[in-house]
Formats: structure tokens, C-alpha cells, sequence
């Protein structure tokens, strides 16, 4: 395997961290006005670290997902432990989630500890090579340590839609000299504050990932024409699943492999580049490897 460090990958991922590390600072300074300093930093240090060292279990719960043996799935596992030698990676853990939305999602807080699950519907969906290139794309992601900084910045953006969701019911409802109403009217401002800068950072770093894994896939499997042949049966799938299904993997969209996004708005907030664009580059990249 060819493997070349994307730097734009990491130095995109060192700005994102420390812009985030920042808002922290802001979201803890104006929150512990109401709960005090110390209990304030103690709660965003248990919850990070519950993040942390169980994200990938709770990906996988999120998705109904569990772990799978060899004997269960013989032929996932034998792709997944030689893509895996392929990359110079230790084996992640497998899982299978009963969903008719065709996808797979990596999670997991290091190299060597790290999940790579899929969709029944996924695996009736493509072919043996296309399915090679998906769970190529995935341990790139796992080879890129991503995941971590992707978890990390979804935490901080669902705690603060927390405050902006349910903050007015610690508005004191029934003062009516609204003396209590102010400061948890500045404390919900600042939480949608953000809540909308993290949402952003999410993308903007989301959307170069995937072409960064999509570089990588292609390095790991040898076969950047699978994957690009891969993300178009999938995202052409995606149009019979029954909404529900969509619905209810909806959360995870900013981990899949392809989104679930629908109209002009989702396309426009979308945590992936384009399919067509993806494609294009694999095809680029496809025809440059046939020339060396």
C-alpha cells in the first residue's frame, strides 16, 4: 500500500480542535453562572470522558447494532483482517446493524480501539469488490484517526442543543417578574451560538474527511473504481428505504459512508461532499494508478 499522510486532513483537524476547544471555554464559562464553576467542569469531564472511552458502544447501540463473529459472518471478517493488514492496522472490531438503509460507519477512540460496522442492507446491496471499497473507505477513516475528533465535536454540538432545546424549563416559569427568565434567556442565546458554530465546523471538517478516506480507501484496496462504483448503488438505494428506516439512522448521518439527506436544505447542510463529486475524483484517481 502507497500511503501518504493528508496533511490538509490534519491540519484541518488541528483548527477544528482548538476552535472547539475555544467554544468549551465560552459554553462552561457562561453555563456554570447556573450550576457554579466547579460542578459545571466536573459534568463536561464526565460526559467527555464518557464519550471518549464509549463512543463506539454507543454508535453502535444508536443503531441497533452488534458485535459479529467469524462464524456468524466468515466472509466480512476474512475482507476486514485483510484490508486491514493492507493499511498496517490492528483488526477493528466487526458489527452488523439489521437496517434496510444500505451504509457502514467506523467509530472508536484510537486505531486500537476501533469498530467497523455495516447494514444488512448494505451487504445485500453491493458486490464483493464494491463492498471491499466501502470497508476500504472505513479503516481510512480509522487510519486518519478521524473518528475521535468527529465524535468530540458532535458531542459538544448535542450538549449545547440540549440547553437550547430544554433550557426554558429552568426559566422559572412562575416568577412573574421574569427575575429568573434573563440569565437562562443569555444561557439558551450562547448555546445556539454554539450549537450553530460547532454545526458548521462539523461540516466543513466532515466533508474533506470523506475525500481524504476516499483517497485512502482507494490506497488501501488498490481499487478506487470499486468504491466509486460502491457510493453511487448506495446512494442510489437510498430511494427504497422506507422512511422510517431513514428515520431512525438519521443521528449517525455525519459517520455513514453515504448521507441521509433529503431537498435542497439537506443537500445544502449535508456532512458529505456530493456523490458526484466523490465519483469524479475516484474516477481521477482510478485513471492516474493506470498510468503508473
Amino acid at each position: 500500500m502507497e500511503w501518504k499522510t493528508d496533511w490538509g486532513l490534519r491540519g484541518r483537524m488541528v483548527i477544528t480542535g482548538f476552535l472547539l476547544f475555544a467554544l468549551y471555554i465560552v459554553f462552561i464559562a457562561v453555563l456554570s453562572r447556573f450550576v457554579g464553576l466547579f460542578a459545571m467542569v466536573a459534568i463536561m469531564g464526565l460526559f467527555s470522558l464518557g464519550q471518549f472511552f464509549f463512543s463506539d458502544k454507543l454508535a453502535l447501540y444508536s443503531m441497533g447494532a452488534t458485535e459479529v463473529s467469524e462464524q456468524e459472518y466468515p466472509e466480512l471478517h476474512r475482507t476486514i483482517t485483510r484490508l486491514s493488514q493492507q493499511a498496517d492496522l490492528p483488526k477493528p472490531t466487526v458489527a452488523v446493524a439489521d437496517t434496510r438503509v444500505p451504509n457502514a460507519f467506523a467509530a472508536g477512540r484510537s486505531q486500537k480501539n476501533s469498530t467497523v460496522c455495516v447494514t444488512t442492507g448494505l451487504l445485500r446491496t453491493l458486490d464483493d469488490e464494491e463492498l471491499e471499497g466501502v470497508l476500504a473507505h472505513e479503516l481510512a477513516h480509522v487510519k486518519n484517526r478521524d473518528v475521535m475528533v468527529m465524535t468530540i465535536a458532535s458531542f459538544l454540538s448535542t450538549l449545547a442543543f440540549i440547553v437550547v432545546r430544554w433550557g426554558w424549563l429552568f426559566g422559572g416559569g412562575g416568577d412573574r417578574g421574569g427575575g429568573n427568565q434573563a440569565p437562562v434567556l443569555v444561557a439558551i442565546v450562547v448555546s445556539l451560538v454554539v450549537w450553530v458554530i460547532s454545526f458548521l465546523l462539523i461540516r466543513l471538517l466532515s466533508r474533506y474527511r470523506e475525500f481524504a478516506a476516499d483517497r485512502g480507501g482507494a490506497a488501501i484496496s488498490g481499487k478506487p473504481g470499486a468504491l466509486a462504483s460502491a457510493l453511487v448503488t448506495i446512494d442510489s438505494g437510498m430511494d427504497r428505504v422506507p422512511k422510517e428506516d431513514l428515520r431512525d439512522t438519521a443521528e449517525m448521518n455525519a459517520f455513514f459512508v453515504i448521507p441521509i439527506r433529503s431537498g435542497f436544505v439537506g443537500k445544502l447542510f449535508s456532512t458529505h461532499p456530493s456523490t458526484e463529486k466523490r465519483v469524479e475524483r475516484l474516477r481521477d484517481l482510478e485513471r492516474e494508478m493506470e498510468t503508473r
